[in-house]
């Protein structure tokens, strides 16, 4: 059995790249064969299982990203998302498609509602749109997604552009889970093809109502931060893979987790994130070979339940759920932190915290314990406390990408 340790040879969000040994390498290619596909139930068109984003910003190291990419096409996948990147992001990403020829293979994920400040009406939709097929140098895109707390107009830009041929899905995401309510209700009103959610092993809050609505309204399912932004790396720490994980063809706690979100029938595709083609092989094993079954689903979830959250002490409440903090304990977070990228700025709102960074958009955090909290774009906040229990910084993770911030004020 090959341990996440192994495979890694390094510590989580390490930027060195080492060789695969032989061994790690021979099994990984004979673990599972082709990556399973799935239909998109608006149109029966069949889809890989496991699909890439870069991250916001994505990492420096354009040759790594550029062998990341054609490691996926290789072995048969080809969804690329770009939703939750900046302009300058997106950019990135469509040059290392372009450089290596392949943008009309892939199937393209991106977004119809700006970043930052909502803005009003379908032009500003259609200018975002527009902008995407110029970057990624394809006549149409494949799936466009918005928040359905977006301004209408937007929808119906969309709409528009989907019945000019110019876009293929019409797609709805949410990571936030207060908005839950909103996305139920566009999906019990709107003809979309899909919905971005974030799902993980340890976050199933939508497995309650959000996966089987998406079901029965034939709607696909892309699940976003299915590490949990690496969370569950974190939550697993050193414990050995179960001996009962080879049932099912996990052989790294990275299929594990992989292979109980693709495991449930309404996901269509799931959106993994590294910059290491090695990473990149190890997750398309994920999506190959056999799935676990409902009895054997409910197992690997009771372990992850029996783990403690990342950075508490001993047994908690599951990954997903949102917690309420006293005020006081809120109160010793408000200030400012120093990061290697600029400043940070968190507050106190009623029973919430707030965190702007520099000119982007305030914006809320969900408490899932009294340190750790996420933002709505699936990013980690843990604060790191010293003995005395004073707030000296904190650690921001989304996926294998870190930031540490400092406390000044």
């Amino acid at each position: 059995m090959i341990s996440r340790r192994d495979f890694l040879g390094m510590s989580l969000g390490a930027s060195a790249t080492l060789a695969l040994p032989p061994e790690v390498l021979r099994a990984l290619q004979q673990s599972g064969g082709k990556l399973v596909q799935r239909a998109i139930p608006s149109s029966g068109e069949r889809l890989p299982v496991v699909g890439l984003h870069f991250g916001n910003p994505p990492p420096p190291d354009h040759a790594a990203l550029k062998a990341v990419l054609k490691t996926l096409l290789d072995s048969g996948g080809r969804f690329l998302d770009t939703v939750h990147q900046s302009a300058a992001a997106e950019e990135v990403t469509a040059t290392i498609a372009t450089e290596l020829g392949v943008q009309d293979t892939i199937f393209w994920s991106s977004r119809a509602s700006p970043a930052g400040p909502p803005q009003p009406g379908a032009a500003a939709a259609k200018a975002l749109m527009e902008r995407s097929l110029v970057r990624f140098k394809v006549p149409k895109l494949d799936l466009v997604q918005m928040n359905p707390m977006a301004d209408p107009g937007h929808l119906a830009a969309l709409k528009e552009m989907k019945q000019e041929g110019r876009v293929r899905y019409i797609g709805m995401q949410v990571i936030d889970d207060r908005q839950y309510a909103g996305l139920e209700a566009v999906m019990r009103k709107e003809p979309i093809d899909f919905i971005g959610i974030d799902y993980s092993i340890g976050n199933r809050g939508v497995e309650q109502t959000i996966l089987p609505l998406a079901q029965e309204r034939k709607i696909g399912v892309v699940a976003y931060f299915p590490f949990d932004a690496g969370g569950l790396f974190q939550r697993v720490g050193t414990t050995p893979l179960p001996g009962w994980a080879a049932d099912f063809d996990a052989r790294t706690w990275a299929q594990f987790f992989l292979k109980y979100v693709i495991s449930h029938p309404a996901v269509t595709v799931v959106r993994t994130g590294t910059s290491q083609a090695k990473h990149m092989l190890e997750n398309i094993g994920g999506g190959t070979g056999r799935l676990p079954n409902q009895a054997t689903r409910k197992r690997m979830a009771e372990l992850v339940d029996s783990w403690p959250l990342a950075g508490t002490p001993g047994p908690s409440a599951p990954q997903g759920a949102a917690v309420v903090v006293p005020a006081a304990i809120l109160d010793r977070y408000a200030g400012e932190y120093k990061t290697a990228s600029g400043s940070v700025t968190v507050r106190r709102s009623g029973s919430a915290l707030h965190v702007k960074s520099g000119h982007t958009q305030e914006a809320p955090l969900v408490a899932r314990s009294e340190t750790r909290f996420s933002d709505p774009w699936g990013a980690i906040i843990e604060f790191q406390l010293d003995a005395a229990g004073t707030v000296t910084g904190f650690i921001m993770q989304e996926g294998q990408l870190k930031l540490q911030g400092s406390r000044i004020r």
